[in-house]
């Protein structure tokens, strides 16, 4: 169902989340391809919007667009797009469903996917002992939960009482019942909470529990995603722990984080194929289907060599629109500014199949966003970071960005960018501004200044300063 919609209902869709017309997200570039894009994206991505008036509250929609309803991984892997367009008021609520609805009956699972009723979807739920759900999605979505947090500011991600209880859950109880520990994921039964009457041949029996997002494999017992999806939400608990003060605790859970860490690079790495297997079947053999991109996505690699020759090895290969979705952002963690440019355009092309799919619209917002011009935030320290990512000639604006409790501009080239903290009321801001390469020295509104140099992921060097930026007014960087 593809869905176009003029102006007025771009407006519609904003005021629905307390937005005005001058606030929505603005894209400006040298690039007109990449701003055509751009716009076709945040069209599209605005019409999956949802009445508040439904009686699931705010909401957009995170799964097929015939069903009305939010599914938990697609909401996890659209939600910061969804932040950057203003439809914050949606993500709080969802996220709240998600988390409110864990549960003992259900294996400490939640409702996979929700619909605009505020029921299980019944494309994807029967009753507690009958319904589809794939394992990673509790990590996925505490994974995005913290995101949230560290964009927005909002610690109710962090321990309002329903997410710190499905935080809680998710990495103790939830583990324990889907038999998750590092040393059980080879050896656990393929349908650890099978009840009376199990039918093979019934998916709501068959998938209650897939131990990956992908859905193909019939013997599959375990995936390199859902692994890789434990360690990233043992490692984003330690980080909630941190941030609340129990250093101890928080020390637990990242030796947890780095035990499954270390089980995918000892056990799922072929050295004859020179890549990472992405399952292991009840028969006990490893294989390959999806999942290499969720290595990239819970962002577990550090061997710098395995990493690039993932993602040589991603960029390869056709795949569906749910993965090519996530490129643009993961991409844009380790470079690759011609890719991020490239998988953007196709994802926005009218020729695309299934463009129209929610998570592929949202998925090319953030590719903009934190792929190509690298804005991150991270509210523990009130910082913005800034990354340019895009083609040498090119420049970019960003307005009417919301982040940190309050909006911003940003412009960026290869060797210039600048930041306005907009609003009077706004207080002031730390920005980490950064640039590829090498660097001694910025100048800084004229000024020059010492700058520092750090590797990014392990390999890429930036140059980067930190400035702070009042309310109200803007600094541009320069380098030489």
């Amino acid at each position: 169902m593809i869905r176009f919609i003029a102006a007025a209902s771009i407006f519609l869709a904003a005021q629905q989340q307390g937005m005005a017309q001058s606030e929505t997200l603005k894209f400006r570039s040298t690039d007109a391809a990449l701003q055509t894009a751009f716009d076709r994206a945040a069209e599209m991505a605005l019409s999956h919007v949802g009445s508040p008036a439904d009686p699931v509250g705010d909401w957009y929609e995170a799964a097929l667009p015939s069903r009305f309803a939010f599914c938990m991984r697609d909401v996890a892997h659209q939600s910061m797009a969804a932040e950057m367009l203003g439809l914050g008021k949606a993500n709080a609520n969802m996220f709240s469903l998600f988390a409110k609805n864990i549960s003992d009956s259900k294996d400490w699972c939640s409702y996979w996917e929700i619909n605009k009723e505020g029921k299980p979807a019944p494309a994807d739920y029967r009753n507690d002992d009958e319904f589809w759900y794939n394992l990673n999605a509790n990590f996925d979505v505490m994974q995005a939960a913290w995101k949230l947090y560290l964009w927005t500011g909002d610690k109710r991600y962090v321990n309002g009482p329903e997410f710190a209880d499905f935080h809680r859950k998710s990495v103790r109880e939830y583990v324990e019942r889907w038999v998750l520990q590092p040393d059980s994921l080879l050896s656990r039964p393929l349908h650890p909470n099978a009840h009376g009457g199990y039918n093979d041949k019934d998916a709501f029996h068959r998938c209650r529990g897939l131990a990956s997002y992908s859905e193909g494999v019939h013997d599959l017992k375990m995936g390199v995603d859902l692994i890789a999806s434990l360690s990233r939400g043992m490692q984003t608990y330690a980080d909630m722990l941190r941030l609340e003060g129990k250093t101890t605790e928080a020390s637990a859970f990242d030796q947890k984080a780095e035990q499954y860490r270390r089980h995918i690079e000892n056990k799922w790495w072929s050295d004859k194929e020179d890549k990472y297997f992405t399952y292991y079947s009840s028969k006990g053999a490893f294989g390959y289907t999806e999942g290499e991109t969720f290595l990239l996505w819970f962002d577990v690699l550090k061997d710098t060599t395995r990493t690039r020759k993932t993602i040589d090895q991603i960029l390869a290969r056709d795949w569906n629109m749910e993965n090519q979705s996530y490129f643009p952002y993961v991409l844009g963690q380790y470079g690759y500014p011609e890719q991020i440019r490239s998988q953007i355009l196709h994802l926005t092309d009218p020729a695309t199949k299934r463009r129209e799919y929610p998570e592929v619209s949202y998925g090319a917002v953030q590719g903009v966003v934190q792929g190509i011009m690298g804005i991150d935030a991270d509210a523990r320290v009130n910082r913005i970071t800034t990354l340019f990512n895009g083609r040498a000639a090119d420049t970019h604006t960003l307005e009417n960005l919301p982040v940190l409790q309050r909006t911003i501009s940003v412009t960026e080239s290869a060797k210039t960018a600048s930041l306005r903290n907009a609003g009077l009321s706004a207080a002031p801001v730390q920005w980490r501004v950064m640039f590829a390469g090498k660097h001694p020295f910025m100048m800084v509104n004229g000024k020059r200044r010492k700058a520092s140099q750090m590797l990014v992921k392990g390999s890429r060097t930036v140059s980067f300063l930190d400035v702070t930026v009042p309310a109200g007014q803007e600094v541009t960087a320069r380098i030489q």
